[in-house]
């Protein structure tokens, strides 16, 4: 269903990027890899025999480079994935505004203009998938996460009106909003938190990461990759501009 289509993965190099871009090259799609970590990036892309470019997406000269690139590549783009992203744990007065900058751009600016970059193409060929890995934080709010939860509700409204223009055109556009996913970022978290509650690591994934959860477990990578490959197919063709949750029961209450 999927095979040889042309797809753009940012944060490609570990995590939920890199579970995403193997179940996609299973399915014989052809995929690019994009990542700021040039040495694992590298690593990954030879594993997996795809294309890569390295890129800061907080560089609007990176966003064009990629979607440029893969034009050069392949001649189209079919299916964009944006993951790449940041946590920085702080309380509001204490914030960086440099690190609220960098935040905006990587987790805003830069989906949208690779968005902007890619939509003439599927605008022509009538058909295509841009997929925003979100959060849940792009529902509700947690403290001492301003910029993130920020950022994250704006690439929902993102998702909502890109998905209104796509729509006759083919291209569906659609958010995913997990919990806490167990990835090299969510470990780093982890030990922040720690320090911050003054608690320890194993109390911080109980009462903080999972207490408003009904499934008592951090979410495999893996789920959000199907989860990917199942919005780019064909029978998800009219599931758009929506946030789909995996969160183990969070909202529901």
């Amino acid at each position: 269903m999927l095979k040889d289509k042309v797809c753009i993965v940012t944060g490609a190099a570990s995590g939920i990027g890199l579970a995403i871009c193997k179940s996609l090259v299973e399915e014989q799609c052809k995929v690019v890899m994009i990542d700021v970590n040039e040495e694992l990036l590298k690593e990954q892309a030879l594993r997996h025999q795809s294309p890569y470019v390295v890129a800061d997406l907080a560089q609007r000269k990176d966003c064009k480079n990629v979607v440029d690139f893969t034009f050069q590549k392949f001649g189209k783009v079919d299916i964009l994935i944006n993951v790449a992203g940041l946590q920085h744990i702080s309380p509001i007065e204490d914030f960086s505004e440099d690190m609220w900058d960098y935040m905006m751009k990587v987790m805003v600016t830069a989906p949208f203009l690779l968005s902007k970059y890619c939509w003439p193409t599927m605008k022509a060929q009538n058909w295509g998938r841009i997929i925003h890995i979100n959060s849940i934080h792009g529902l509700v709010a947690s403290e001492f996460k301003s910029a993130y939860i920020t950022a994250k509700h704006g690439l929902t409204g993102l998702t909502k009106a890109s998905a209104l223009e796509g729509g006759p055109f083919g291209i569906t556009v659609n958010s995913i909003c997990p919990a806490y996913v167990k990835t090299p970022l969510v470990d780093k978290q982890i030990a922040r938190q720690a320090e911050m509650h003054g608690i320890g690591e194993d109390e911080v994934i109980s009462k903080i990461m999972l207490a408003k959860a009904s499934i008592k477990k951090l979410i495999d990578a893996d789920d959000i990759a199907e989860t990917v490959k199942f919005l780019c197919s064909d029978s998800a063709s009219m599931i758009t501009g929506t946030t789909i949750t995996i969160d183990g029961g969070w909202t529901a209450a």
